[in-house]
């Protein structure tokens, strides 16, 4: 099977309509929308010009990092499928690498050519969906669908489309135990902590992208009652300083962050376990290659 055929039977797989209101750069229209083939993140990163290529393997991840790529030549797949930006910025544009001469860009690409790699981002089509029978409308996040099937909690899902992703955990759960699980089950070297480590949880939600303004989340947490925040981002203003405050007022507040690619990696962890029914190919070696934990942890013992 070609390459650019792999590409199209799984997008084919996904929902590929998104709310509109959830995604930067796109006109508002509150209703769903059917994604392009090609979008302003989910495109061919690199390597156009072996889409007609047999496919010899595919590779998924979270980060296309130069490991990955030796990882993904070492086991004879040429197809990446990640879910974030390959050259540090949003688009992935290389233009203004080129225009300065990048030093770390051009050696990425040398290694990119000699592999003969593709590289294809699928990230909003990820986001809108793959079949679920537990889904009220067959649909779930397949990021965050498969981060919860990875850390087994598929049990305490309140939704399954979007962020918040809510979780109701059992008694005598905290926000030790609930760190120890992701360490352990994602393969982590650590896991940050906000307030008490031994905070009870039995409300936590994955909320939107923590990059300063935290009112609306704030808001949520106060209304919802919210125990636990699984931040992909850790700022220390604004939603840091609230949970630390609520946290010494006996409120009952924690956050636990493992890091944003960290926490999204398990749902192409679990990609690995469907690709082969989405891409119609038994045949075709898939694997998920880790991107690597992005932190080291040194503590004072």
């Amino acid at each position: 099977m070609k390459i650019a055929n792999v590409i199209d039977n799984l997008i084919q797989y996904e929902r590929g309509e998104i709310d509109v209101k959830e995604f930067e750069g796109l006109e508002i229209t509150g209703k769903l929308t059917k994604l392009r083939h090609v979008t302003d993140r989910d495109k061919i990163l690199y390597g156009q010009k072996h889409l007609n290529d047999e496919c010899t393997g595919v590779v998924t991840t979270c980060w296309p990092s130069v490991a990955v790529v030796e990882k993904t030549h070492e086991i004879g797949a040429n197809l990446i499928i990640c879910h974030e930006a390959m050259f540090w910025n949003h688009g992935d544009h290389t233009n203004w690498l080129k225009e300065n001469h990048n030093e770390t860009f051009a050696k990425k690409k040398e290694l990119l050519d000699q592999y003969k790699i593709v590289v294809r981002r699928d990230h909003d089509h990820l986001h809108s969906g793959i079949p679920a029978s537990e889904s009220p409308d067959g649909w779930a996040d397949g990021i965050f669908y498969g981060y919860a099937q990875e850390l087994g909690w598929t049990k305490f899902m309140k939704n399954f489309n979007g962020i918040p992703f809510y979780f109701d955990f059992p008694v005598g759960t905290t926000a030790r135990s609930i760190s120890h699980h992701l360490v352990t089950k994602l393969n982590l070297n650590g896991c940050r902590i906000e307030g008490s480590p031994d905070t009870p949880v039995r409300k936590a939600i994955i909320p939107f992208h923590n990059l300063g303004n935290a009112n609306e989340t704030i808001n949520l947490i106060n209304k919802e009652k919210i125990d636990c925040i699984l931040t992909m981002e850790m700022i220390d203003f604004t939603l840091a300083e609230y949970i630390r405050d609520s946290n010494m007022l006996g409120l009952n507040k924690t956050i636990v962050q493992i890091g944003h690619f960290n926490t999204e990696e398990a749902g192409m962890r679990y990609m690995e376990k469907w690709l082969p029914r989405a891409i119609k190919s038994s045949e075709i070696p898939v694997k998920f290659v880790q991107s690597g934990d992005m932190y080291h942890f040194i503590a004072e013992s």
